[in-house]
């Protein structure tokens, strides 16, 4: 039997997807156990988790934000007997407790981030686009190297613990036609659909017959917005802000469809096995970022010379007109939420 720990501290939809991975390969392999160390307001993400998964909080916002308080945190950390570390992020916090690992004589598998690779993706045109791997991908390569050996049959967080409706039913009501998610903010610029246009987008959906539509955001702000946008529209109610994250997704999981941005939103939609119609800007699906088990038809982007300009969405618009975005009319995403929704 194996103790093994996986260390991914961060970002939200990062941490999403490894869930495919480390849930296959724990079912794959019930006699070892697997720990995972990630941020502490990420736990939740872990529901319905195979009886040989634990999990561990750092919070490197508060109490491990300094160098003094990390290093406390990795000293504990390290006097555990894990048989076999995988770093599936690669930065200095990690490196600092894969390297107290060794010194321990443990062994460590860390992730390859293809930096060279992404910097070719997304440097100055002319380039030539090559896709890379899929992050799942490359996370299970990591397991694999430690002899870790499984197959992703991984399908939605229900797969083996079959949601009650009754939780959705508190928030939603009894179902009844199509329901129809919009998830419209990301964390930078760079990721975000102009939210006038996409304003059009709920509002003309909003008409259609037998469409009932929720509104996925953040507290503060975009709570704020998007409930004004509710209040405007028919059949809509936004649920940004209310609820926690495991009534999220399960209201989530009984969607027909989702628009959301490259986002952690088109993530945990991947983990219950919805669709979503993702609309991409200066980013790009090839960066590997795609949700897992997403049909490629339904990432909405613009063909343009200059993208991906950013792996994470972050940087300026170098052109200055973010065309990436503001050549996405509102018409397409409605044709395709309507394709989505025809019957089979």
């Amino acid at each position: 039997m194996a103790e093994v720990l996986i260390i991914r501290l961060s970002a939200i939809g990062d941490v999403a997807m490894t869930i495919p991975v480390i849930y296959s390969a724990a079912r794959a392999n019930p006699s070892d156990s697997f720990t995972i160390l990630t941020q502490t307001f990420l736990l939740p993400i872990f529901i319905n988790r195979p009886k040989n998964v634990k999990l561990i909080g750092i919070h490197t916002k508060s109490s491990e934000k300094s160098l003094r308080g990390f290093l406390r945190f990795a000293s504990a950390l390290v006097r555990y007997r894990y048989d076999v570390v995988l770093d599936l992020h690669c930065v200095i916090r990690t490196w600092i407790i894969d390297w107290m690992f060794r010194l321990r004589g443990r062994h460590v598998f860390m992730l390859d981030k293809m930096r060279k690779e992404k910097r070719r993706l997304v440097r100055r045109p002319p380039k030539d686009i090559q896709p890379l791997p899929d992050m799942t991908t490359r996370y299970a390569d990591v397991f694999h190297a430690a002899g870790i050996y499984f197959d992703k049959k991984f399908v939605s967080l229900y797969d083996e613990h079959p949601l009650n409706l009754s939780t959705v039913r508190e928030i939603a009501g009894e179902k009844t036609g199509r329901w129809v998610g919009i998830a419209p903010f990301a964390r930078y610029r760079g990721k975000i659909y102009p939210l006038e246009q996409m304003k059009k987008v709920l509002e003309r959906l909003s008409h259609e017959e037998g469409i009932s539509i929720f509104l996925f955001g953040a507290k503060g702000e975009e709570e704020r917005m998007l409930g004004e946008w509710a209040s405007h529209c028919g059949n809509t109610r936004s649920v940004a802000g209310r609820y926690s994250l495991d009534q999220e997704l399960a209201l989530i999981s009984q969607l027909d469809v989702l628009i959301c941005m490259d986002s952690a939103n088109m993530h945990f939609a991947s983990l219950v096995g919805t669709k979503v119609i993702s609309i991409w800007g200066a980013t790009h699906p090839h960066a590997g970022f795609y949700g897992y088990r997403q049909l490629p038809e339904l990432a909405i982007q613009t063909a343009l010379p200059c993208r991906p300009c950013s792996i994470f969405g972050k940087k300026r618009c170098y052109r200055g007109d973010w065309a990436c975005m503001n050549g996405i009319i509102p018409q397409q995403i409605i044709d395709k939420v309507k394709d989505c929704l025809k019957p089979l």
